[in-house]
Order: C-alpha cells, then structure tokens, then sequence
C-alpha cells in the first residue's frame, strides 16, 4: 500500500468537512452540486439539473486546469465530485483526491495489486462515496473503504477466493449502509458469478447471491437457484457457468430493491456448456434482488441460452415515463444484443424492445414471450456463423444517460460484426482449458481500421424511434452525461470533447484534449460555479483491436493521461501533446524468423498478450507496440520483463510459468509480424472467405 499525502493539504485550513453523501442525497435530483455516484444519483439517469452551461453559454466554456497523470498507464473511468472534492480511480484501482477549484492533489491510495490479476483486464472503471469514505474494487478482487479526508483504508475484504479467475473493474454502489460489489471473470473458465453486499461502516458481508446454480448434489442456496437449474442441462457446474456482473448494478429507492445485470456464460458456446439446450438462468438478464436481504424477486432475461457474449452487464436506467397514456415505472436497458428495452420495474414485464442498430442474429422480440426470434444459423450449427453485432455488442459498458427535460436516452453505439466458428469441440471430448476458455476457435489476425463504424445515438424510450444520430470516430468512443442546459457531452477516440445539443444533436461545442479517451465525463458546481471533467487517456479495449483501435494514432507512453475540468470563460492552458503517429516496426534482417516458432509464439502470444498488446502484436493503445520494441530482439531482455517482471511497477505483469522455448517462440512470433505485409492475393482470399461466408448465412437463413 502507498498513501501519499499532499502538502497542500496539510499547508491550507485542512480537508473540507464532509457531511456526507447519503440517501437522501443520492436520491435528489435537484442539487447538481455533488457527483456522488457513478450514475450521480440512484436512478443512474446521469443527467444533471446543473444549467450555468447550456446552448447560449457553451461556446464560452474553456479549461478551467487539468492534472497530469502520466504514470498512470489506463483512465477510463467517471470522476466523482462530494463537497469541493474530487474522487478519481485510474490504472490499477488507484484512488486520488484533488480540489475541485485548484485542481490540487490532496491525497492519493495505491492497493498494489495482485501482479497475476493485472493480465486479466485493462483497470477500474469507478468508485462510490458514502457518507465520508471512498469505496473502491480491486482487480485482484478486493473491497476497499477509504476515509475520504485522510486516504487512509478503514476496512478491506477479499470479496473473492484467493487464485481464482475473478476480477473487479466495476464501480461499487452503495446504498441502505451496504455497498455492493460484483466481478468479472467468465471469460477466463471455472467462475460462478454472484454479488455480495457488504456493511458499509465494518465491511461485515450482509448477503451473496450467486447468479447461475451450482452443483445440483451441493443443494442449492435458494429457491432461485432450485428454478434456475431446470433451465440448464449437462454437467454446466464443471465449467463455472460464467453469469458475472461485472459492470452495472442500479438501487431502486421506490422499490427497494437492486437491478444487477449480468454476463454471458462459461464458457461461450452453449452446446457445450448446456449440451441439451435450456435457457440458462440467470445468464444475460437483468435480475431485481431485495435490497435489505437479496432475495430473488423478478427477471428478464434478454438472450436465452446466449451464445455470443451477450451480456446485459450494460446500465440499467430507471425513469418515469408515460406510455399508451398510461404512467410507468421504466428500466431502460441497451445490452449488447442489439435491442433497446423498456422495462416494468415493478414486475419485470416487457414493455417493448427494438432494435438499436445493425442485428442480424434475430428478427425482433416477441412482446407475447419476451423472448428473441431468432435467425436459423445464427448459433453456428453450421460450424460458423458472422452476424452483427459481435461480441462487442451494440452498446458496451460505455454509459448511456437519460433527460428528462428531453425525454431522450442518448448512447454511444458501435456497429461491428462477430464471427464465431466452433470447429473440432464437441460436448462428449472437449475439455475447458486455459488455451480456449470460450469453446470456439479464436480470431488471431489484425483488425483492419474499417472494420467497425460508431455513434451517438438519441433514443426515445416511449416511441422506441431513434430522434438523431452523429457519427463518431472509430469503433470506441466515451460514455455520455446529459445537463439541465439542454446538453450532451461526450470524449472520443479522436481527442476531442464535445458537447451536442440534446434535442437536435447539432455540435456546440468541441475542445481537442490532445489524446482520445473512452472515459464518462461528470459535472459539479462550487461556490457558484459549474464545472465539467473529464479523464482523457488511450487504454482499455481498444488495445486489443489492432489496427481498429490503433488507427487514431495514440502510441503507447508518448501520449499523456490527463484530467480536465471546464468552466465558463476558463484561460488555463492545456500542456502540449505530440501529434497522433504510429510506430514503426524494426525491421531486423540479422534475426532470421523460423516460422515453425513463429507459430507456436502465435498461440502463447494470443493466449497471453493479446489483451493489451493487439491482436496480431498490432498495439492499438497505451502498452507499447512490441514490433516497434527492440526488446524482442534480446532474449535476455525479452526474458527479464515477460518472465521475470522487470516492468512490473509500469503495469507489466510477469509469466514465470512460461518455458524458455515459449519465450523464445513468442520472439519469433513478434519479429515476424514486424516483417509482414500481406501480399495482394492473401487480401482478395480475405474478402473472398468474408463473403462465401455471408452466403452461407443467408442460405442458412433462408433453410437450404
């Protein structure tokens, strides 16, 4: 653990005093002075009543002071503003605070985590504050409350099992004195999902619910659970089952209840893991609990039997609307499938569901069952299948927001197809190993920059019609907040923060941050005075995208990682950036490449480095692009930080499992990558293959 304490702090009249968020608080939605929430209030609407910023004003918005950041190696996550203070987690689940008028640094808290968890996901996406201490999840699975006025841990707890394949990147929420915390992990193999909520002021766990059954001959936990296990066939327990909630979770003050969304199954395919069919409780489905004890009260499940990654990990918004002349209570859902929801909170019935964008993998939604109706051949029966969207989904974790004054839901959409092929696994041979989690063949070559297209979108939830729509740069893009002021702000892959008029979605207002950014800005007032903030900074996903992500030019350490805070008629100067660019691969004749290595390296390189270095070694943000690293070109060098973790303090994991033969086939797999160029002919056989493939769907469709 590392505290450090900032002078300041201790030179001036000390820490303002914290009355605290709280219930009340988090529930009013007329005081935009505090951010106090992920979602800034329980309804997680992130639309603030704040409007000192609105059409008239927002050409006179200007950078009020920015922090740099640049130890930092990933910032994508929301800020929170509580009385003059703001709250930001970066990298690996590190917590600063800073003033919100000067911009400096009060304290900040490092957990240092768990180097073995550090391969598993790109950082902390938020926190919670309650009543005057900070929460915050660890990747390696910890659950930590921080005093908000010193920095100082009060309390921590491992919310999961010491070597398992769980992870937390998501933002804890608190509410009734509990905070409740999820994880990741499915992708990984061997995890039953659950959340668990724990004592606010002790840490003490109050209630766990798992979100798939277990072992039938274990008994099972609840009644829940009991139902959910005639839904699955198999020996699905053997896998884990997956069903993490990982990301969004949502408090309902009216009901009393929380909305957890949960992930896709382990491993993806269905036929292995539920060899008879079956829907697959609790998968991909939004589930209300009881908030006090985390009793199962409803669910919907918005992909049966989910074959693809569709997770309904994404928000879960919660508002007031009024449809066929008639009040409802909604929950507005846009998981990765494709399709918007609307949601009847009290019962969990549908209200209607429609298409967001592209999808292919089913026609609608049937309104008399709720369930998809879905295309023949879409479930790779035929060996493969390419359908829209792929596993990114739609609408990923990015957060989406609600106004009211509107009536508009505006989220940021991607359109970018999934092939999924399960060629040699059958449910009778095949085994869960670490070299394919998932069930399927893996997709190991780069990703061209067209491959995927974005947008923000303005939705509306009563006519379920899309009212405008603004094309975006890339395939990832921030999330969004709505304002009083009749705005939306969103940062983007291409550096710039932009603010949209919320009725029509013309472009009012657009700042070059000087680096892209797939963070949420938030909005707070002090003394008066309205701010907007937001962390600017390439990581996350986009790293694994090749040339996808790479294309906005953000190179690895060169870029900075930055917080910036807005107000009106601001004068502060933002510190210069480089230029975007893309690095050059040493092209090294004195190492000669033996492809037979090469190809082993392939499969170690895509097991293991993928996630942050690209696929195809393509880096498409902050780690470095390894073609273009002459470290590969030592293997002493290459052997100190991959095996035995020279780089650990820079975000680096280490692999000490890994052999030198490993070693020294991933060598030969980046130096060859670093001399490829695909030739003409192996283009056209590309194109060829993408299209022989989309006749066999739509022969598959049509039942031939």
């Amino acid at each position: 653990m590392r505290i450090r304490l900032g002078l300041w702090a201790t030179l001036l009249c000390g820490f303002a005093a914290h009355a605290g968020v709280d219930q009340a608080s988090l529930a009013d939605t007329a005081d935009g002075a505090n951010w106090g929430a992920w979602g800034r209030t329980f309804d997680e609407q992130r639309f603030s009543p704040l409007d000192q910023i609105n059409r008239k004003t927002v050409e006179r918005l200007g950078l009020a002071w920015s922090l740099e950041l640049n130890d930092i190696w990933n910032v994508s996550s929301q800020p929170l503003a509580v009385d003059g203070v703001i709250y930001l987690a970066v990298g690996y689940s590190e917590v600063y605070a800073v003033d919100a008028k000067s911009g400096a640094v009060l304290w900040t808290y490092d957990p240092q985590v768990d180097p073995q968890k550090m391969r598993m996901a790109w950082g902390i996406r938020g926190l919670a504050f309650w009543k005057g201490r900070v929460y915050v999840g660890v990747q390696d699975g910890r659950l930590i409350a921080i005093d908000a006025e010193t920095g100082e841990p009060d309390w921590s707890v491992l919310t999961t099992k010491p070597g398992d394949n769980r992870y937390i990147t998501g933002a804890p929420r608190v509410f009734n004195d509990m905070v409740i915390i999820g994880h990741g992990g499915a992708d990984f193999g061997h995890v039953r999902g659950y959340v668990t909520a724990y004592d606010t002021e002790t840490g003490a766990q109050r209630w766990r619910w798992y979100t798939v059954p277990g072992n039938p001959a274990d008994g099972f936990e609840n009644a829940a659970m009991e139902m959910a296990a005639d839904t699955w066939t198999g020996e699905w327990w053997k896998f884990g089952g997956g069903g993490t909630v990982w990301n969004s979770m949502t408090y309902d003050p009216e009901f009393n209840r929380v909305y957890i969304g949960t992930g896709n199954g382990s491993p993806w395919n269905h036929k292995l893991r539920s060899p008879e069919g079956g829907d697959n409780l609790f998968l991909c489905s939004v589930v209300a609990l009881d908030a006090d004890t985390g009793e199962y009260v409803w669910h919907y499940q918005t992909t049966p039997g989910e074959s693809w990654d569709f997770n309904s990990a994404m928000d879960m918004v919660l508002a007031d609307l009024t449809i066929d002349d008639q009040p409802r209570k909604a929950l507005l859902h846009a998981p990765k499938n494709g399709f918007f929801y609307v949601l009847d909170r009290e019962d969990g019935s549908l209200i209607s569901a429609e298409k967001l964008g592209k999808v292919t993998w089913a026609e609608g939604v049937d309104l008399e069952t709720g369930r998809p109706i879905e295309v023949r051949g879409a479930r790779y029966e035929n060996g493969e299948a390419l359908i829209w969207p792929g596993s990114g989904g739609i609408h990923n974790w990015h957060p989406m927001a609600f106004s009211p004054r509107s009536g508009l839901t505006y989220i940021p959409t991607r359109e970018m197809p999934g092939y999924y092929n399960d060629e040699g696994r059958e449910p009778q041979s095949w085994e869960l190993t670490s070299n394919d989690p998932m069930g399927l063949k893996g997709f190991y070559e780069d990703i061209p920059a067209n491959a995927g297209t974005s947008a923000l979108e303005a939705w509306d939830p009563v006519t379920q019609t899309r009212a405008w729509s603004v094309d975006t740069p890339g395939v990832v893009n921030g999330g969004v907040i709505a304002t009083a002021g009749d705005l939306v702000f969103q940062g983007r892959a291409d550096g710039g923060f932009v603010a949209h008029d919320a009725v029509s979605g013309a472009e009012l207002w657009r700042y070059d941050m000087g680096v892209g950014t797939q963070a949420a800005p938030m909005t707070y007032s002090v003394d008066g005075t309205q701010y907007v903030a937001i962390l600017a900074g390439w990581g996350g996903s986009q790293m694994l995208l090749g040339s996808l992500g790479a294309q906005h030019g953000w190179v690895g350490r060169m870029h900075p990682r930055r917080l910036l805070v807005f107000a009106l008629d601001g004068e502060a100067a933002l510190p210069p950036s480089p230029p975007p660019s893309r690095p050059e691969p040493i092209r090294e004749d004195d190492f000669v490449v033996d492809h037979e290595k090469a190809e082993q390296g392939k499969a170690v390189f895509s097991r293991l480095c993928v996630i942050c270095h690209g696929t195809a070694a393509v880096a498409g943000g902050y780690a470095p692009d390894l073609r273009a690293s002459p470290t590969s070109l030592s293997a002493s060098a290459f052997a100190s930080i991959v095996q035995e973790g020279a780089l650990l303090e820079r975000g680096m994991p280490n692999f000490p499992e890994l052999s030198t033969d490993e070693l020294e086939a991933m060598r030969h797999y980046i130096r060859q990558q670093a001399h490829c160029e695909p030739s003409v002919w192996s283009q056209i056989a590309a194109v060829w293959d993408f299209l022989v493939l989309l006749v066999k769907m739509q022969l598959a469709k049509w039942g031939w």
